[in-house]
């Protein structure tokens, strides 16, 4: 079934069989994004770079053949020419140090999009869990949120920072322990950083599908955002398979509009481009 034209047409966060975590092809996912009526994608494969070593990732996982990703994606793109705007784009996984390392790659490839987003905390991914050993969901968020500013402090190339409350996915009682109000200081730090360097944030609609009953992060960080001064919003869907692109779009300029959004922005060749919500 496709989407209502009156629905935000444009997923800016998908990821294919590139990624480590995926095994989509590309043209899966794009075949379900004309069929879902979508008019533009950004694909935004993984690039995390010292990204712990896993049994069941292998060694060195979510890195990324930029060489072959860019003559793959610049080939398929003219295959959909006449029935979608794909663009290419990445997904950085933030780290202090990787700062100067980021800055040149990013610049040396013709991106649409940089998404840079935490995925480490202290190392780790809280998404296998052992971050939380020993500590509360609450104590874990604050680290997540003070090492993103920490990142931020050292990573300028990227354009939007992608789910910034990423971390709420994975606690043992996931948004129980968590508020906007609660970790207001940390939140406000990260979130004017961000305006101050000119970059976005990502409303990222898998923190729906992950059973929150929201998209990351909460609307009540979106407001906040919109209420600093904040107006370059992107919106994707996270999707790792086809069955997920543009996950629950029909509500997302809803709540974009709900936290006082009369545009979102859609990115292409690293410039953002604000588009009126339907």
């Amino acid at each position: 079934m496709k989407l209502d034209h009156s629905m935000i047409r444009c997923d800016q966060h998908m990821h294919t069989e590139f990624s480590t975590d995926s095994e989509a092809s590309v043209r899966s996912m794009l075949d379900e994004s004309v069929e879902r009526g979508l008019q533009s994608v950004c694909i935004t494969d993984h690039l995390d770079l010292d990204y712990p070593e896993d049994e069941e990732l292998g060694p060195d996982p979510f890195q990324l053949d930029l060489e072959k990703y860019f003559e793959t994606l610049t080939q398929i793109r003219e295959e959909y020419r006449e029935k979608l705007d794909v663009r290419i784009g990445v997904e950085l996984g933030l780290q202090p140090h990787l700062g100067k390392t980021y800055e040149e790659l990013a610049g040396a490839y013709p991106f649409d999009l940089v998404i840079g987003s935490l995925h480490l905390v202290h190392g780790m991914d809280p998404y296998y869990g052992k971050i939380f050993e020993g500590k509360t969901d609450a104590e874990v968020y604050g680290e997540a949120f003070r090492e993103t500013l920490a990142c931020l402090e050292k990573v300028s190339s990227f354009d939007v920072l992608g789910h910034l409350d990423y971390v709420v996915r994975y606690g043992r009682n996931k948004a129980r322990d968590y508020s906007y109000r609660q970790f207001s200081d940390e939140i406000d730090a990260v979130l004017k950083k961000v305006i101050s360097e000119g970059k976005g944030i990502e409303m990222n609609m898998g923190g729906v599908k992950y059973g929150l009953g929201f998209a990351n992060p909460h609307p009540d960080v979106l407001k906040r955002y919109r209420e600093l001064g904040g107006e370059i919003v992107t919106v994707g869907a996270d999707a790792h398979r086809p069955e997920h692109v543009a996950y629950d779009f029909a509500e997302a300029g809803e709540i974009l509009k709900s936290c006082g959004f009369h545009y979102y922005t859609e990115f292409k060749g690293r410039r953002p481009v604000f588009k009126k919500i339907p």
